[in-house]
């Protein structure tokens, strides 16, 4: 029997393939051993960088066709275009960059790649309205099942609950503290494997936790209780971040040992992650609250300006009655 070219090729790889994806998921991305390296060690997961990339050219394709079909700024303002664009930097910059590699020698780097993925990169994603974008960018007769696929398969209902606001605080809270946990937190840096998991868990948990707050183009957003999520969880984080400052130990044992070759101890790496969760993402949070509810003010400001007249001129009418 002849045998095609192609199934000589799949003779040769497809037995190859499992050893390709276990040694991928239990090897670790090459980790810097000084400053002067750092800047050489990118992520090299090219599944990554491939998914990062098809997101972005799928959001532009969508976003070009959109804006061809109707007129430039039609359904996504160019604000919002720019928000994705933000936050999908951002997310390449946590995701690609020698960051990540960096976050396997010193916890700070780890903290900081973690507050870039949900403090940054989620917000600005959910701001720029994806899930649209990304089916204009799909061929066109692809649209249709996709749409149908999500609902049939019960995908659409199961975001709905997740994402209602309660329940969308809980999930990303459980996957903050939990991950914090130090046999957690050590075995994601020990294996790629898991520390995919922990990044997934933290950045999808973040994505939902935005959208249930923000829920972008929705006329029924509500600002006051989206405050009060946001100051809670700007409270929960910042008491684990000076739980990690305060501490007179350092939680996690695997840093002992790579710390020092960066110029500090483990537990000064911890104070250092611990700060950049207490201060700085506090204060992004209780910014975004105030922003928040600072736009509720002037819409109920608004509000009573506008029916103020009614109310004047129904008691003049009142008093002018004989």
């Amino acid at each position: 029997m002849r045998v095609s070219a192609f199934q000589r090729l799949q003779r040769r790889c497809l037995p190859a393939l499992p050893g390709c994806f276990a040694g991928s998921a239990l090897a670790h991305t090459s980790e810097p051993e000084a400053w002067a390296e750092v800047w050489l060690v990118w992520n090299d997961d090219w599944w990554l960088w491939l998914l990062v990339a098809v997101t972005g050219w799928l959001y532009a394709r969508g976003l070009r066709r959109l804006w061809h079909a109707s007129h430039p700024g039609a359904g996504i303002s160019h604000a919002r275009a720019v928000a994705f664009l933000a936050g999908w930097l951002a997310t390449a910059v946590a995701l690609l960059s020698p960051l990540d590699p960096l976050g396997g020698q010193l916890f700070s780097a780890h903290m900081l790649q973690h507050e870039l993925l949900m403090l940054l990169a989620a917000p600005l994603l959910v701001a720029g309205r994806p899930l649209g974008a990304f089916l204009w960018g799909l061929p066109p007769t692809w649209r249709r099942y996709a749409w149908w696929g999500c609902r049939a398969s019960g995908l659409q209902a199961l975001v709905r609950r997740l994402g209602h606001p309660i329940t969308a605080w809980l999930l990303h809270a459980a996957a903050l503290w939990v991950w914090h946990v130090p046999a957690l937190f050590q075995a994601a840096v020990e294996s790629e494997a898991v520390h995919t998991v922990q990044h997934a868990s933290f950045f999808f948990s973040a994505l939902l936790f935005w959208w249930a707050l923000l829920r972008p183009g929705r006329p029924d957003h509500a600002p006051l209780p989206a405050a009060l999520y946001l100051l809670t969880t700007g409270m929960y984080g910042a008491a684990l971040g000076a739980l990690l400052t305060l501490s007179p130990r350092a939680w996690y044992p695997i840093y002992r040992e790579r710390a020092p070759q960066w110029g500090m101890t483990a537990l000064e790496d911890q104070q250092l992650g611990g700060l950049i969760m207490w201060v700085p993402a506090g204060a992004v949070y209780l910014l975004i609250a105030l922003v928040l509810l600072a736009g509720w003010l002037r819409r109920a400001e608004a509000e009573m300006d506008r029916r103020l007249p009614v109310h004047v001129a129904a008691g003049s009418a009142v008093r002018e009655r004989p």
